[in-house]
């Protein structure tokens, strides 16, 4: 069994190209993707080769970890009944070809127990999912009063703050592009921010430069959760954090838990994705679509149509 896959060659080379895929075992399914979102932080990072160390880095490798569709075969223990629609967070199913973190192809074979059943009228919105459940894992242990940045992330966040029961959050972005699209909350630059007493800021920027700035508006005791991707050291001058007593968080991959959560807020219609997929490609452009992805700010979401490759 074959399929049509994104290959990175190496930064900054990109193909698509036919992958001979492992033989599904009796707890796997084999699913027909219908859409992949592309992501604009980690996998930004391997496009660009900036990704530091990473267990299963190298290259070629097929990225994606935010794929949607249909079971086209149900293993015996795979849990999961053919025809049903699914979110799966990535596969390794490609042999030599790495999968990191390998959703982005037009078959995949993964185990049963990776993939979550979706309401099917969701269609290419349930590949925000995985984004959804990285914003629901920042938020386990406090919700945060200010989100740095407003790309879908950042929306993510302050939808599940109120979600959650929070007061509206105030969201900082620079770009005039990204300012619109609020539901529910306040999206400011951060110089017209007076504030300097937030007890909790939430930073997806991914900026590597901004914990002095950060820690310079935290109430005493306040804390930092660092929720993006950063691919540079952090550094803080110490004595502005010393008089604050600031903390750091740093919010790590999602869990199991995070995507049960958010797909019963999605379920229940508590937590809305609509307004976050701005471009969509056929998958047979996905050079120009990772690029555009990469390289257009007012793109906050590229999603990869895969129906015409089965």
């Amino acid at each position: 069994m074959e399929t049509l896959a994104v290959v990175l060659e190496k930064p900054e080379r990109l193909i698509l190209d036919r992958l001979e895929l492992s033989p599904p075992g009796a707890e796997d399914v084999v699913v027909d993707v219908a859409w992949s979102g592309v992501s604009t932080g980690t996998e930004r990072l391997l496009w660009s080769g900036e990704m530091p160390a990473f267990p299963g880095m190298g290259y070629p490798l097929v990225p994606g970890y935010e794929s949607v569709g249909w079971v086209a075969e149900a293993g015996r223990r795979s849990g999961a009944q053919v025809g049903e629609f699914v979110f799966v967070p990535g596969a390794r199913c490609f042999g030599e070809v790495r999968g990191l973190f390998g959703g982005a192809a037009a078959r995949l074979v993964v185990a049963g127990e990776r993939v979550i059943a979706l309401d099917e009228g969701l269609g290419e919105r349930g590949v925000l999912m995985a984004l959804a459940a990285t914003a629901h894992h920042a938020l386990v242990d406090g919700l945060p009063e200010l989100v740095v940045g407003h790309g879908v992330l950042g929306r993510l966040v302050a939808r599940l703050v109120l979600v959650l029961g929070g007061r509206p959050p105030t969201v900082w972005e620079s770009n005039p592009g990204r300012v619109s699209g609020a539901q529910g909350y306040a999206v400011t630059r951060p110089e017209d921010d007076p504030r300097q007493d937030y007890s909790r800021i939430c930073d997806v920027s991914g900026n590597h430069s901004l914990l002095d700035s950060l820690i310079g508006r935290l109430a005493p005791g306040g804390e930092i959760i660092l929720a993006g991707f950063y691919s540079k050291p952090l550094s803080f001058a110490f004595p502005p954090a010393f008089t604050r007593e600031a903390r750091l968080r740093v919010a790590a991959e999602w869990r199991d838990s995070d995507l049960a959560a958010v797909s019963t807020l999605v379920k229940s219609g508590r937590l809305s994705l609509d307004g976050l997929i701005t471009h969509r490609e056929a998958a047979v452009q996905a050079e120009p679509a990772y690029r555009t992805a990469f390289g257009d700010s007012a793109c906050l979401k590229m999603v990869l149509d895969w129906r015409d490759c089965q």
